[in-house]
């Protein structure tokens, strides 16, 4: 499946400014959502997203694509490889803007249901399943790193950001729910907020490990995020950001969790160095120490680097 469209001043965040990464990651989703349901014949959602990467910035005005791929199937599950570009519409001269892998369950009334399975016929093909495969048993050892730690408002003296509003009909999908791509626009909001007003400056997204889907997000609920601070690098901030959500009347549940990294940049926009944070609560430091061992374990979800963030632990 590929989109491509024009780029619009309303999808960035600042006057004059650049596409924020929250933008992009609902681009993304919506690809990868076309794609998972045409290959299944059913609605699908979000189950995961990983290993993203934003190597450029997006202009008001450039053209952008993105080319959403089936490259792997499970019993229920699609693994969709996402690329993003864009191009000056004078010469189309598309650039990678981002990556990333992201996995889709199909669903008929409420319950995932099984897909027909996608067999590889060349050798590019057969080598992205083959990664595909091979990123599900260190995306598992992240999931089972990111439940074994608890995050309490008690136990930090980290910096912290949250937002609060109700999910409103502008954020409903095709199944009647919030889009997974507007939920990680959220998450990358909060973060950014947290980021900025650690660095004192801009900041701008350059890195998420993972973002699972944990329940899904009705129209009406109160949404609530909070983005913490666990480890900072020489240029980086590392957030855990979390998502509760619920009706008004009732109490909120986590509903998705991701880490993100955020540079910190100069005036120029070029990436600058970070105050460092300094753990002192034992959970403090229990998340610093958390945060470089996710660094370590990403390390093994794909063959390439990501500059910042791998060499900025």
């Amino acid at each position: 499946m590929t989109l491509r469209f024009l780029a619009a001043p309303t999808d960035v965040a600042t006057l004059g400014g650049n596409v924020r990464g929250g933008k992009i990651l609902e681009w993304i989703d919506k690809a990868a959502y076309a794609c998972a349901a045409g290959w299944s014949g059913q609605y699908a959602v979000t189950a995961y997203v990983g290993d993203i990467r934003f190597t450029r910035d997006i202009l008001s005005g450039d053209l952008v694509e993105v080319v959403a791929t089936v490259v792997y199937t499970g019993t229920t599950s699609m693994h969709i490889q996402c690329t993003v570009r864009s191009a000056h519409p004078h010469d189309r001269n598309f650039t990678d803007v981002s990556t990333c892998l992201m996995v889709f369950v199909a669903m008929h009334d409420g319950a995932p249901v099984p897909v027909r399975q996608w067999v590889p016929r060349t050798a590019d093909q057969d080598a992205l399943a083959a990664d595909a495969r091979s990123r599900i048993a260190v995306r598992k050892s992240i999931e089972a790193a990111m439940d074994s730690v608890s995050y309490t408002e008690s136990g930090t003296l980290a910096e912290q950001a949250t937002t609060r509003f109700l999910a409103a009909p502008t954020d409903v999908n095709w199944g009647g729910k919030t889009h997974g791509g507007r939920v990680m626009g959220w998450i990358d909001d909060a973060g950014y907020l947290c980021a900025t007003r650690w660095c004192g400056g801009e900041a701008v997204t350059v890195y998420i490990g993972g973002t699972r889907f944990y329940r899904p997000v009705h129209i009406g609920d109160v949404v609530e995020i909070n983005a913490r601070l666990i480890h900072t690098g020489r240029q980086t901030m590392h957030m855990s950001i979390h998502v509760y959500a619920a009706s008004p009347h009732k109490r909120a549940t986590l509903a998705a969790h991701s880490l993100n990294i955020m540079a910190a940049l100069d005036s120029d926009g070029n990436a600058t160095a970070v105050r460092p944070w300094t753990p002192w609560t034992f959970e403090d430091i229990r998340l610093d120490h958390h945060a470089v061992a996710l660094a370590r374990l990403r390390t093994g979800t794909h063959h390439h680097t990501y500059s910042t963030a791998s060499a900025d632990t």
